[in-house]
């Protein structure tokens, strides 16, 4: 085996929600080879209601990631991010772009199909996968016994959750990831994870059991981004380390190499905020807890602060990752 340290870096990352874009963003002004793996058990909103209705994978991460990596024009993305506000209930809150992805997999017959066609027209920087090629419903087994299903009721029960798991639609069958996930994610210098809902954006994907066990056996160097705030009916209360323990004791193994977690204060207007029934505290900091789940910590001010809201800084905590892979020795 020969090193060829010139070869341009493959990074993966996996997740959904609004975290994703932001570091899919950035990453696509650097010289990457950039897969994007997107969780298929939304069942909220307008892909909530696609998903029920039509049966396809939830389109609305998928959308937010083909505008990241897209080199359209301003108004070319707003027009495919343009959610109507009309009156008729038949299409008030649906994105143009949901739409477009459910037309386009139903005449190509395959959501694969749909994003690669829509790639092509949008001018993609990278690839995008559904984590399955079929929508996902994701469970909740709570601390007391008791089971709910559907990622946009998890939060709501406000009890502590033991474990989350996915199953398809045809409940006796097990979900499994593509061929195209699974060699992207062997085939990677590094594994992004994040950031992004612990239990309801990042483990949906890690859930299905090919693709946990292809990030468990992946040379690439795998890396967490810790959440900065905890989230209701989620992690409440929860350290920086314990969202590491949820996550290896999920998938029996400890394989986080690398954590990055933000260490600048984040204001006290805006903690305890809770409108839109996410943010809580701050994130605690536990540095030996990360070192006993055998992670190297990468410690910064990641903070961005904007629209009323504690985020990550997609231009900082990109350029730590690509500084890190720039030291990792590429081996073919």
């Amino acid at each position: 085996m020969s090193q060829n340290p010139s070869r341009t870096k493959k990074i993966v990352v996996i997740g959904g929600g609004t975290g994703l874009p932001v570091i899919l963003e950035e990453l696509k002004n650097h010289n990457t080879d950039i897969t994007a793996i997107v969780t298929v058990a939304d069942d909220g909103g307008s892909s909530g209601i696609i998903r029920d209705h039509v049966n396809i994978v939830p389109p609305g991460d998928i959308r937010n990631c083909l505008i990241a990596l897209s080199d359209m024009p301003k108004l070319e993305k707003d027009i495919f991010q343009y959610r109507f506000d009309s009156k008729d209930s038949f299409i008030s809150g649906h994105a143009i772009g949901n739409l477009i992805i459910v037309a386009l997999t139903e005449m190509k017959g395959s959501i694969f199909d749909a994003i690669r066609l829509l790639s092509v027209m949008m001018g993609v920087k990278g690839k995008i996968y559904a984590a399955a090629d079929e929508p996902l419903s994701l469970y909740a087994e709570f601390k007391d016994g008791t089971v709910i299903k559907g990622e946009s009721k998890i939060a709501k029960g406000r009890k502590k959750i033991e474990r989350v798991y996915v199953k398809p639609l045809d409940e006796t069958r097990e979900a499994v990831a593509s061929r195209h996930v699974i060699n992207s994610i062997l085939d990677a210098d590094m594994v992004v994870i994040g950031p992004g809902s612990l239990y309801t954006s990042i483990l949906p994907n890690l859930m299905i059991h090919d693709l946990g066990q292809a990030v468990i056996e992946t040379k690439a160097e795998k890396v967490y981004i810790c959440n900065i705030m905890t989230q209701l009916g989620e992690t409440e209360g929860f350290s920086d380390a314990e969202h590491i323990k949820v996550l290896h004791d999920h998938l029996k193994a400890k394989f986080i190499d690398t954590v990055l977690v933000n260490t600048e204060k984040v204001p006290d207007e805006y903690l305890n905020q809770q409108a839109d029934e996410e943010y809580l505290l701050q994130v605690r900091h536990d540095f030996k807890g990360l070192r006993e789940e055998n992670c190297r910590v990468i410690s910064a001010d990641f903070l961005d602060m904007k629209n009323g809201g504690v985020y990550h800084d997609g231009k900082k905590v990109v350029s730590e990752l690509i500084n890190l892979i720039s030291n990792i020795k590429t081996i073919c």
